[in-house]
């Protein structure tokens, strides 16, 4: 693998069907070492990977690389173990030849490549899939599996370009830990989107797609994490001094108007009652009239540029903002016995991890736990279809709650950063980001309020802006909470109090 590998992106460009720019003259240069590509839900994440793959033709730019690419999507092939190797035209030629059948077509096929199944096997093994047959179908592989098995199929082409797209969705913690070692020991050129902060942590930079535009941070994630901090603080300074000075340039507004109207109301007193000759108090009322829409005009401009100042700063303040709310309508006793199931037993606001490898049935015991209940519950599903589509936000909201006055109801989605008109968006219109919002909030604000919540893989396909909102959301909750996931930062974040390990599922 050579230390020179780079990958160069020039004057990309490319928009979404309805025609709306992902991107526009997008430059990149990477060489070799990890970077971490982030960026909010819907910024084009997926798609700048595709085009760096060479896997979608950009409308425009172009896109050089010096070296092998090896590129894992999200969305994986079907078939066999062999399907998601790549290797299974091959395979077939070596049957074809080792029953005799020695002929153009196969030896074509083979190539150099007559040790590929051992190659294969020994990258199975690395990633800890010993026993899988390459003949397995992919039916029959948890999530997990499938991944490191299409991981093992890009690295079976030697690349020295590694572009991955999600890699730990669906992993459990063994599985996370392989793909771990494999990002920590990559000599070439990486590119990994993801969430993860664990994966994150290993990075050498962040690559943040923002708005069309690439933004480069030296450092993992934690520095910039730290950067950025920063720069919110700074801005978030920048609109009160802004909203100070559209305070004051109004007051002051408001001040030269008095004076006006005071001086016009004078002017016309001495008008009326015609102390000087009629020539002179027409020229003075002129002279009066310009002097005023000057001083009008001057005061108007700089209100108006106060107006220019705060909107710029405001720009500055990411979307991905936080969310602070409170919910003491949540709170559960200490010693309350909130669920009771087969032995398993919560009280009070226990917080508990749900953890065990793909396929040992934690999604099944959480969906068994919401009729065992003794308190109300909620329960967010992987994927995320608790919400009606052709309905707004706030009707949403209207039906678990409807016994809740409506400047309330919008008061407490205001907290989620549904404030005035955009709480009356129907949901189908929402991004990813803003639904993943308005899920929490008919979750947190239904009646009564829940004082269990139940969360399968909370973090998959989350970005990191609603990550962090999930995580803020979550520690207002007073209640029992119950967590299927392997995201240990987020497990962290939340204050875990107790886990629970289900064995594989051939144990059980």
């Amino acid at each position: 693998m050579a230390y020179s590998t780079t990958l160069i992106s020039t004057g990309l460009g490319h928009a979404w069907p309805d025609g709306t720019p992902v991107f526009d003259g997008l430059d990149l240069v990477l060489g070799c070492g990890r970077t971490g590509l982030i960026g909010l839900n819907g910024s084009g994440k997926s798609t700048l990977l595709r085009v760096l793959a060479g896997d979608l033709e950009p409308a425009s730019g172009s896109v050089t690389a010096s070296g092998a690419i090896g590129y894992l999507p999200q969305r994986l092939p079907g078939g066999k173990v062999e399907d998601l190797l790549g290797i299974a035209g091959t395979r077939r030629a070596l049957a074809a030849v080792e029953a005799g059948d020695v002929t153009d077509a196969h030896l074509a096929a083979i190539g150099t490549g007559w040790d590929l199944e051992a190659r294969a096997r020994a990258h199975l093994d690395r990633l800890g899939l010993e026993r899988l047959e390459f003949d397995r179908p992919v039916t029959a592989m948890s999530g997990g599996e499938a991944v490191l098995t299409a991981l093992a199929g890009v690295l079976l082409g030697d690349p020295d370009i590694l572009l991955l797209d999600e890699p730990t969705n669906n992993l459990d913690r063994a599985a996370r830990q392989c793909l771990y070692e494999v990002v920590e020991g990559w000599e070439g050129v990486l590119v990994a989107v993801s969430h993860d902060r664990e994966l994150l942590g290993l990075v050498d930079q962040i690559a943040e797609l923002r708005d069309g535009a690439i933004t480069l941070y030296g450092g993992d994630f934690t520095a910039y994490e730290e950067i950025v901090a920063a720069g919110q603080e700074t801005a978030r300074r920048l609109v009160r001094h802004a909203e100070q000075d559209v305070r004051r340039q109004t007051r002051e507004l408001t001040e030269a108007r008095t004076k006006l109207d005071r001086r016009l109301r004078f002017g016309q007193k001495k008008f009326d009652t015609k102390r000087e000759p009629k020539v002179i108090m027409n020229a003075r009322r002129r002279e009066a009239q310009v002097s005023a829409g000057k001083y009008r005009n001057l005061h108007t401009g700089r209100l108006e540029g106060a107006h220019d100042r705060l909107r710029e700063a405001e720009e500055e303040i990411r979307a991905d903002a936080l969310i602070r709310v409170d919910l003491p309508e949540t709170r559960v006793p200490a010693g309350k016995t909130v669920l009771e199931l087969a032995g398993l037993e919560l009280r009070g606001p226990e917080r508990v991890a749900l953890t065990g490898p793909n396929g040992s049935g934690k999604s099944t015991l959480l969906r068994r736990m919401v009729p065992a209940a003794l308190v109300p519950v909620g329960f967010l599903p992987q994927r995320l279809d608790i919400l009606d589509e052709e309905l707004s936000v706030l009707d949403n909201l209207r039906a678990v709650a409807p016994l809740g006055r409506i400047n309330a109801l919008r008061a407490r989605l205001a907290r989620f950063h549904f404030r005035g008109d955009r709480a009356d968006r129907i949901v189908a219109t929402l991004s990813g980001g803003e639904r993943f919002r308005a899920v929490l909030a008919t979750l947190l604000s239904a009646d009564p309020a829940p004082q269990l919540l139940l969360l399968d893989e909370p973090t998959n396909n989350l970005d990191l802006g609603s990550l962090r909102q999930l995580e803020s959301a979550i520690n207002a909750f007073e209640g029992a909470l119950v967590v299927a996931g392997h995201d240990e930062p987020f497990l962290e974040a939340i204050g875990i109090t107790r886990r629970i390990e289900l064995p594989p599922a051939t144990a059980r």
